[in-house]
C-alpha cells in the first residue's frame, strides 16, 4: 500500500464508514465511523510520503513502532493513542491493514452495544445482575453504565432488560416495566418478549 487512494478505499470497506475532509484542506482526507462520527483513519502527505494516522491501544503502540521504522508516534495527535504509518514501501500491506482494522475496532466500539449484546445472552427463565452483565460486556467495573444503557433500551422486544436485577436479586421498583409488579410478570413469562 503506497497511495492515499488505496488506504482510503480500504478504510471505506468497514461497515458504516464515510470519507471526510474536515479542514477545508485537500491534503487531509479522513475515514470516519458513522455511529459516533469519529475518525479512525487520517491520510495526508508529509515529506514526500503519504502518512496514515491510526488509533492504537497504548500497549500496542510501541509494539508497531519497534517492528517498523516507518511507524512513529501520531503526528499532531496523542502519542500514546495514535501512530503514524509512513507509506514508504517498507511495511507489508497486511500489517498496514491490521493497523487500520485495529483503529476501526477501537473507534467503533460502543459500551452500550456490548451491554445490549450481553443482555441478549441471558437465557430464558434466568436473570443476571448489573455487574454480571458488565462482566459479560467486557468490563466488570461498568455496572452503573449497564443501568444507564438499559434505561435507554432502544429495542425492548429484542433486548430483555427485565432479566437484569440488582446485586441482591431484587426487582425494579414501580417506575419500570409498566408499573408495580411489571418486571415480575415479565419474568414469570406472562408477557415474555
Amino acid at each position: 500500500m503506497k497511495t492515499r487512494e488505496e488506504a482510503l478505499k480500504y478504510g471505506l470497506t468497514f461497515p458504516d464508514t464515510y470519507q471526510d475532509a474536515p479542514f477545508h484542506d485537500p491534503n487531509w482526507q479522513l475515514v470516519r465511523y458513522k455511529g459516533n462520527k469519529k475518525a479512525f483513519l487520517w491520510t495526508y502527505e508529509k515529506d514526500g510520503h503519504i502518512n496514515l494516522n491510526v488509533k492504537v491501544d497504548p500497549e500496542k503502540a510501541y509494539f508497531w513502532r519497534k517492528i517498523y521504522k516507518a511507524v512513529i508516534p501520531g503526528y499532531h495527535q496523542n502519542k500514546d493513542h495514535w501512530n503514524t504509518i509512513i507509506l514508504d514501501g517498507s511495511i507489508p500491506d497486511e500489517d498496514i491493514k491490521i493497523m487500520i482494522a485495529e483503529s476501526y475496532d477501537l473507534i467503533s466500539d460502543c459500551p452500550s452495544k456490548r451491554i445490549y449484546e450481553a443482555v441478549k445472552k441471558i437465557p430464558y427463565g434466568r436473570v443476571a445482575t448489573y455487574s454480571q452483565v458488565a462482566e459479560l460486556a467486557g468490563d466488570k467495573k461498568m455496572a452503573r453504565a449497564v443501568g444507564n444503557a438499559l434505561h435507554k433500551n432502544p429495542d425492548p422486544d429484542s433486548i430483555p432488560c427485565f432479566r437484569v436485577v440488582n446485586a441482591k436479586g431484587e426487582l425494579a421498583g414501580e417506575f419500570a416495566f409498566g408499573g408495580p409488579g411489571g418486571q415480575a410478570k415479565l419474568l414469570e413469562g406472562l408477557k415474555e418478549m
